[in-house]
C-alpha cells in the first residue's frame, strides 16, 4: 500500500461546489472529520456418501435465505458440511478447514441447485446470527437438507468464538433443530480457538486474559455478552440438559473424553460445553468426534477434523487466481479490534471517509444520495492506494445514535448504505476489498450478488483472502476478505494487501 504524508485532498460533500482542500495530517489519537459529517437419540446410521471437491457456481440462493424446497444431488458427496450463522464466521471456518488440507467453497446462502463438481468441504453462510429464532431455524434446517443432499458425512454448525447470541438463542435452538433433524441425542459445544485468543476453562469463555463478559464484548449492539459461563448461557437457550467435558478430561485424549461423553448421555446431557485452553487440546478433541453427525463449535475445533477423513496439510489447497485492479476497505464492526485498525489506518496517512448514521439519515429524508457522496470522495483518491470507508465508533457513540434511530434501524442503516457504497467502489474498478464487520459483511457480499466464493490464504488468524464472481465485477471477479469485527492485528487494513500482492 501506498502511505501519503498526508491525507489526499478530498471535496467536500457536505456542499459540492465547494473548493478542493488538502486536510490536516491525522494527529495521534484523533481522527480526521468526515465530509459525511462522521468523525462498526442414538447416533444416526445413514450412509453418508461419498468423498467430493467443489469448484463451480452454486446457484443463487432462495429469496427466503433458505426456506423454500431445494434440489439436491451432485456429482458426488462431502466430508464436511457447514453452516455457519453469519458470512465472516464462514469464511474463518472455512480459513482453518484450507490451513489443514480441505479443499473449501464458501456458498453464500442456501444454493438453489446442486454444485456439479468436487469438494472436501463447503460451508454455507447464512445472514441468521440475530435473526428471530424461528428464522434462523428455518434457515439452518433448509441448508442442512441440501448439505445431505450433496451427502455430507458430517455437519457443522458453526457460531461465533465470542458465543455472540441472546438469552433466547440461536444458538442453542438452532444446535437443537439440527439435533432433531440427525436423530441425535448428543453434540458437544465451544467457542474456542486458542490461535485467537479465545479459550474455554470450567466452561467459562475468556478473550486473552479476560472473562468474556469484561472484554468488550459486554457492550456489542446486537448481542451484549454479559455471562462468561457457556454452560449457562447455553442451559438457558436450550430445552435438553448442558453438562461439560472440562480440561482435565481432554487433556487426556480420545479415549477419555469418549468415556465422558458416553457418562453425560447416561445422565441424559445432550450437549456438552468442552473446555479447552490450547491446539493441543483441539487436537486430542478432533478424534473423538469422529463419527458424529452434528459438531456445533466456533472454528477453532476445524483444525482437528480433517485428520478424520484422512487429510492433510497441502499448500494448493488455497491458491487463488493473480489478483489485480483498485483496492478499498469497507468497515461497519464497532469492536475494539475494529476501531484500533481504523485509527491506525488513519495515522498512517490514508485516505478515510467516516459515515455518520444520523447525517445519513437527515440526508436520506430529504432526498440527497449520501452514497453517490461518498463515491466521489473515493474515485480520485483509488489510484494513489487504499481508501477506507467506515462507520465504526466507539459504544458510547453507537449507543446515542441507536436512542435516536432504534437499534434495528441504526443498523440497517449503516450496512444499507456500506452496501451500496461496496458495490459503487467495485463498479469503479476496486477488485481486492476488505470488508470488516460481520453483519457489514453479509450485506455487502448480497450487494455484489456473490454466491461463491474460493477460500484462499490466511492473512492474519481466523481471516483469508476469498475470491469471487460478481456481476459487479463481470471480467475476472475479484478479491475478498471478510474480517470479523474482533480479528485481526491493527495494521490489518495495510497488512492485507500486501499479503495478496
Amino acid at each position: 500500500m501506498s502511505a501519503e504524508p498526508s491525507e489526499p485532498a478530498a471535496k467536500s460533500l457536505e456542499n459540492s461546489s465547494a473548493p478542493v482542500r488538502a486536510a490536516e495530517p491525522a494527529s495521534p489519537g484523533r481522527r480526521r472529520s468526515s465530509p459525511l459529517g462522521g468523525q462498526e437419540a442414538t447416533r444416526s446410521e445413514r450412509p453418508w456418501g461419498q468423498h467430493s471437491w467443489l469448484c463451480q457456481t452454486a446457484g443463487a440462493a432462495a429469496p427466503s435465505g433458505g426456506s423454500e424446497p431445494h434440489e439436491v444431488g451432485s456429482v458426488g458427496a462431502l466430508f464436511l458440511g457447514c453452516i455457519a450463522d453469519d458470512f465472516t464466521g464462514a469464511t474463518d471456518l472455512a480459513n482453518n478447514l484450507v490451513r489443514a488440507g480441505m479443499r473449501v467453497v464458501q456458498a453464500i446462502g442456501v444454493p438453489a441447485q446442486p454444485l456439479q463438481a468436487d469438494a472436501d468441504a463447503v460451508v454455507v453462510a447464512l445472514k441468521s446470527r440475530t435473526l428471530p429464532a424461528g428464522e434462523a431455524i428455518a434457515q439452518s434446517l433448509a441448508a442442512l437438507r441440501w448439505l445431505q443432499g450433496q451427502g455430507a458425512q458430517q455437519i457443522y454448525f458453526k457460531y461465533c468464538s465470542t458465543f455472540d447470541s441472546t438469552a433466547q438463542g440461536n444458538i442453542g435452538p438452532v444446535a437443537e433443530a439440527l439435533m432433531e433433524a440427525l436423530g441425535a441425542d448428543f453434540t458437544i459445544a465451544t467457542p474456542a480457538f486458542p490461535d485467537n485468543q479465545r479459550t474455554v476453562f470450567k466452561g467459562h469463555l475468556f478473550v486473552g486474559d479476560v472473562l468474556l463478559n469484561e472484554s468488550g464484548m459486554q457492550n456489542h449492539p446486537l448481542t451484549p455478552m454479559l455471562d462468561a459461563n457457556l454452560v449457562r448461557v447455553l442451559q438457558g437457550q436450550c430445552r435438553r440438559k448442558v453438562g461439560l467435558i472440562d480440561q482435565q478430561v481432554v487433556a487426556q485424549g480420545e479415549a477419555a473424553i469418549r468415556e465422558r461423553i458416553e457418562h453425560l448421555r447416561a445422565e441424559g446431557v445432550g450437549l456438552a460445553v468442552v473446555d479447552a485452553i490450547s491446539n493441543d487440546d483441539l487436537m486430542r478433541l478432533g478424534p473423538a468426534l469422529k463419527g458424529m453427525p452434528l459438531v456445533t463449535a466456533g472454528s477453532g475445533v476445524a483444525i482437528g477434523l480433517p485428520a478424520n477423513f484422512g487429510i492433510a496439510p497441502s499448500s494448493s489447497a488455497s491458491e487463488l487466481p493473480a489478483a489485480s485492479g483498485l483496492r478499498a476497505v469497507v468497515s461497519g464492526s464497532c469492536s475494539l479490534a475494529t476501531n484500533r485498525q481504523v485509527q491506525a489506518f488513519v495515522q498512517a496517512g490514508c485516505p478515510a471517509l467516516e459515515i455518520d448514521p444520523l447525517q445519513m439519515a437527515a440526508w436520506q429524508a430529504a432526498g440527497v444520495d449520501g452514497v453517490a457522496r461518498a463515491l466521489a470522495w473515493a474515485e480520485p483518491l483509488l489510484a494513489h492506494g487504499p481508501v477506507l470507508v467506515y462507520s465504526s465508533a466507539e459504544p458510547a457513540a453507537v449507543k446515542a445514535v441507536q436512542a435516536q434511530l432504534g437499534v434495528e434501524a441504526a443498523g440497517a442503516m449503516v450496512e444499507n448504505t456500506l452496501a451500496a457504497i461496496a458495490r459503487g467502489l467495485v463498479a469503479l474498478g476496486v477488485r481486492q476489498l476488505v470488508v470488516a464487520g460481520g453483519e457489514t459483511s453479509g450485506a455487502c457480499v448480497q450487494a455484489l450478488g456473490i454466491t461463491q466464493m474460493k477460500i484462499g490464504p490466511q492473512i492474519d488468524t481466523g481471516v483469508p483472502w476469498c475470491h469471487a464472481q460478481s456481476d459487479a465485477a463481470p471480467q475476472g471477479g475479484l478479491h475478498l476478505a471478510l474480517k470479523s469485527g474482533n480479528f485481526g492485528t491493527d495494521d490489518f487494513f495495510s497488512k492485507a494487501f500486501l499479503n495478496l500482492a
